[in-house]
């Protein structure tokens, strides 16, 4: 696959260590290119520390691609607030000089319970973080992409969930299902500037988050983490839960150049488990 070298990746919600973001960020490092590493970087409202991506981790992101010779620059950043995202960028462009990979990867999935028992305000801060956090972080660098005038990759990380229902995550599967929306009608309009807009649909991924939603769901199964586990790998063809890495590698496939005329599509990487 082709080498990333030169390009410069902004990727949102990268502050959890062995979370997808991070293992986006050094994927796309080891491609070649230059790392924006961001992350709301403290507690506010329902993101509490449990659920965020904290300052001190992501500086260790930024220091472990650094360590391992490539480029990182940190930029704190909450994705719902418009003045934030277009500091994050104008941070890429000052440390970098140009701005030419978007991974949409914030989001909150452990706002988990019945439709009914949700309040507007959970559903707002799962809907604002997962979709409109998207959409402006997408906004911003697209206009900076086309002002550069030699096109961009936005990657959007979706979900199974952006294409089968899920009980008790419905504002969680509106909002990736929202996300596939966005991803097909912005790569209709950033087409002819040469930026390709796509989404990665990953199935179950055990990091700190699946970890939590693994706990949810077997409690409400009456199972032990473990049973509900064996049973999930029952049901995916390839029998395993899938990896960081497996998001991370489609994600540096979407951003090379043998992805130059795939766009508008929503990539499931999930085992086979979903087929659609």
């Amino acid at each position: 696959m082709n080498r990333l070298d030169g390009k410069v990746a902004l990727v949102t919600g990268a502050g959890r260590r062995n979370g997808l973001g991070e293992a986006i960020c050094i994927r796309l490092a080891e491609a070649g290119a230059r790392i924006v590493v961001t992350d709301i970087g403290q507690p506010e409202g329902h993101l509490s520390s449990g659920n965020i991506g904290s300052a001190g981790e992501m500086a260790a992101v930024a220091d472990g691609i650094r360590s391992a010779g490539g480029e990182a620059v940190v930029a704190p950043m909450d994705v719902r607030d418009e003045t934030q995202v277009i500091g994050a960028i104008e941070r890429a462009v000052s440390a970098y000089g140009q701005l030419d990979i978007l991974v949409n990867n914030a989001g909150i999935g452990f706002l988990m319970k019945p439709l009914v028992e949700m309040t507007a305000d959970q559903w707002r801060t799962v809907l604002d973080v997962n979709l409109t956090g998207a959409f402006l972080c997408t906004k911003h660098a697209a206009a900076r992409m086309i002002r550069q005038g030699h096109g961009g990759r936005i990657i959007n990380i979706a979900s199974q969930a952006a294409k089968s229902g899920h009980r008790h995550m419905a504002a969680y599967t509106a909002s990736k299902h929202g996300m596939v929306g966005l991803t097909r009608s912005s790569a209709m309009e950033f087409g002819p500037h040469g930026i390709t807009v796509n989404a990665v649909c990953p199935n179950h991924v055990t990091t700190s988050l699946g970890a939590v939603q693994n706990e949810y769901f077997a409690r409400l199964n009456g199972q032990t983490v473990e049973e509900y586990l064996v049973a999930m790998r029952a049901r995916i063809p390839l029998q395993r839960v899938g990896l960081p890495a497996d998001t991370a590698g489609a994600v540096a496939f979407l951003c090379s150049d043998e992805a130059a005329y795939i766009t508008g599509e929503a990539m499931n990487v999930s085992g086979g488990v979903e087929m659609h």
